[in-house]
């Protein structure tokens, strides 16, 4: 795993590339039980300009800080008393962050399951909050790298085999945002029964 981390260049570009070239990446979260490791499955962008669903829209406030910080950094913020994990990215004067959304536990399941207390293999980790709970991130990772192989980071995708077939990556509407509804800039592997929300809910082929 250390040796396929995401560096921070990969962060230093549009949020939209980045939201989409996430998918199919290992979000990895070290604790003394050992590693649990989840593929991308689901992510959602927000933008720096023109986008009022951005927390960073009205400028800098003590919660949306690290939106404006390096790319790479972590962003946990809090809603319902639930955490919600984003990756910062572009540069510290285009505040923009792409949220995962949700994973598909592949290890360490046995210690996710215990963080969720037994739930339906599923429903894991579908769906941000529930992501977080299920790998016990919270605030103490904002203003964390995800480029830094230590207690919680992001790696490269796993290499599909020859006779595999590559995901359809699949575009629509957020999920719970009360402005900017139309911005397509939810993306997810089409079909993949780990994603939140209604898979097929005004889904299209991403361009």
């Amino acid at each position: 795993m250390r040796r396929t981390v995401v560096p921070s260049e990969f962060y230093d570009r549009n949020v939209k590339d980045v939201a989409v070239e996430l998918l199919g990446c290992l979000l990895v979260r070290r604790t003394k039980r050992g590693l649990m490791v989840g593929r991308i499955v689901e992510t959602e962008a927000y933008l720096a300009a023109g986008d009022p669903a951005c927390h960073a829209a009205r400028g800098m406030t003590k919660r949306n800080r690290p939106m404006f910080g390096p790319p790479g950094w972590a962003y946990v913020y809090s809603i319902h008393a639930r955490w919600c994990l984003n990756a910062v990215c572009q540069s510290r004067s285009e505040p923009a962050a792409v949220l995962i959304r949700a994973v598909e536990p592949f290890f360490g399941i046995e210690q996710i399951t215990d963080h969720r207390g037994g739930c339906r293999a599923l429903d894991l980790a579908r769906g941000p909050s529930r992501l977080c709970e299920a790998l016990q991130v919270d605030q103490r990772f904002n203003e964390t790298y995800l480029t830094n192989p230590n207690r919680l980071w992001i790696a490269k995708a796993m290499p599909h085999a020859a006779n595999q077939t590559r995901p359809r990556i699949a575009s629509s509407q957020r999920i719970g945002v009360s402005s900017a509804e139309d911005l397509r800039l939810r993306f997810f592997y089409d079909g993949c029964r780990f994603v939140s929300g209604p898979r097929k809910w005004h889904a299209r082929p991403c361009q």
